[in-house]
């Protein structure tokens, strides 16, 4: 979907700085993306404008993700051009040249100061669903009790299904409640920077103190520690010298520990010592509730219903890129000046996410294709036998119907039996596991997944 050369870059802009902030996380943007300034767009090309002295790192190190950002506003296929600028023109509040790093990188100065919070990042603002109902508790738990609640917490998903969210709601709350306890958040890569600056500037008795006297420390993307000996040396540090006092400590991840199989055991056991909380896709009810709360926020009022109910139901992968979807149909409405209606949001996501015909699968055709498949009958697959050749094809329906319908996990547990979202959430984890080490299972979900939907498409609708 082409855009106009003439779009009203002010606006999108701005839009697009939003989405990269989302992205690469509050410090991070202040510190390298904030002085970024777009200079013009001809409906390819989108030029900007940064510092002589640190645009060739970050071109290279967020250069995608400056792109990523500016394909959900302005469409798929846009490029980023940079145009120099000597740094003392760069707006004030861009940070100044401090020094490079081993690896040719600026560096900040100074790594005490508390890290920001994203002040819509908030418990107020999470949409509570199935999939995300522990993850969510257990957070809240340590924010008001940190280090007695559970320690560490461990929050594992895919990206964009609210970890970083709520880190920094954690974050938001303590600062808000907590008396003075004192908060710090990071990402691995970040905590990689400090530590290597630290040693190549003999200050590492100051960053230990900036790490280690947190009440809360909170570590988002912690699978980068992988192949990292010195930074992990330095973490299990850390991480002990937090663990022992007594401290909270909450990470992100987005595998399960016993997955990071690049990570040195002795810091998977303590990843696991506490308590492990998945996060999964929410459903649609989840995903509409999501849209509604992110248009109260922003302020937008479609011109016809439905306009949310069709994004919830076409965009299902994430979160990020849900709100993504309705960041781009107000985008092309605030471009091309057309309401936000059915018409144009079914324009902007039919270039995203075409129509499929999954959106016709029900849980009863998968049971039966699934039974067939394995040779057992709809009712073996929905009665409590915990035989080997029934509970492996049930597992596999489980997992099959979450993925190919809309169905919510306590309504797929009661198709199959009356059972609980906790069985069928057990269920899908079997399956997985499963999938990474056992070649048939992944033969079975392809084939199975190619007839269900094969099937289902020549049915009438």
């Amino acid at each position: 979907m082409a855009l106009p050369a003439n779009v009203d870059l002010t606006h999108a802009w701005r839009e697009i700085r939003d989405e990269l902030r989302r992205i690469v996380g509050d410090s991070t943007f202040e510190i390298w993306l904030a002085s970024l300034e777009a200079q013009d767009f001809d409906g390819r090309t989108l030029l900007l404008r940064g510092s002589s002295d640190t645009q060739s790192w970050v071109s290279e190190r967020y250069g995608r993700a400056i792109a990523a950002s500016a394909a959900v506003v302005l469409g798929e296929g846009v490029r980023i051009a940079f145009d120099r600028v000597p740094s003392d023109l760069v707006r004030p509040h861009a940070p100044p040249s401090r020094g490079r790093g081993a690896a040719g990188a600026p560096q900040p100065s100074s790594i005490e100061a508390t890290e920001t919070f994203n002040p819509r990042y908030s418990f107020d603002q999470f949409i509570i669903g199935d999939g995300n109902r522990l993850a969510h508790a257990a957070s809240l738990a340590v924010s008001e009790l940190p280090g007695q609640a559970y320690n560490p917490l461990f929050l594992h998903a895919p990206p964009g299904l609210g970890k970083t969210h709520l880190l920094h709601a954690i974050g938001n709350y303590v600062l808000a409640f907590g008396g003075g306890t004192t908060v710090r958040y990071t990402t691995v890569e970040s905590f990689t920077n400090h530590f290597i600056t630290a040693l190549s500037t003999r200050s590492l008795d100051h960053f230990k103190r900036a790490y280690r006297d947190a009440d809360v420390l909170l570590i988002d993307d912690v699978q980068f520690l992988a192949s990292k000996a010195k930074t992990e040396e330095e973490f299990f540090h850390t991480f002990n010298a937090l663990y022992e006092t007594g401290r909270q400590l909450v990470l992100t991840c987005d595998r399960l520990p016993r997955e990071l199989v690049a990570v040195e055991e002795r810091l998977r056991e303590r990843f696991e010592s506490g308590l492990v909380a998945d996060i999964q896709p929410p459903d649609y009810a989840t995903r509409l509730a999501i849209l509604r709360k992110r248009a109260a926020l922003d302020h937008v009022s479609p011109a016809e219903d439905g306009v949310l109910e069709l994004i919830a139901q076409r965009v299902n992968t994430n979160v990020r890129a849900l709100e993504g979807a309705l960041i781009r149909v107000v985008a092309y409405h605030s471009l091309t000046r057309r309401p936000i209606d059915l018409e144009l949001t079914l324009t902007v996501l039919d270039g995203m996410y075409p129509e499929t015909r999954r959106q016709s699968v029900s849980i009863g055709r998968v049971q039966a294709t699934v039974a067939a498949y394995f040779g057992v009958t709809v009712a073996e697959l929905n009665s409590q036998s915990r035989t080997s050749r029934v509970s492996w094809p049930r597992q596999l329906a489980m997992h099959l119907a979450r993925d190919l319908t809309h169905a919510s996990l306590p309504v797929i547990g009661a198709a199959f039996g009356g059972r609980n979202h906790a069985t069928v959430h057990y269920a899908c984890r079997k399956v997985s596991d499963r999938l990474v080490a056992d070649p048939e299972a992944s033969t079975a979900i392809h084939d199975l997944t190619e007839e269900i939907l094969g099937n289902e498409g020549d049915r009438p609708s």
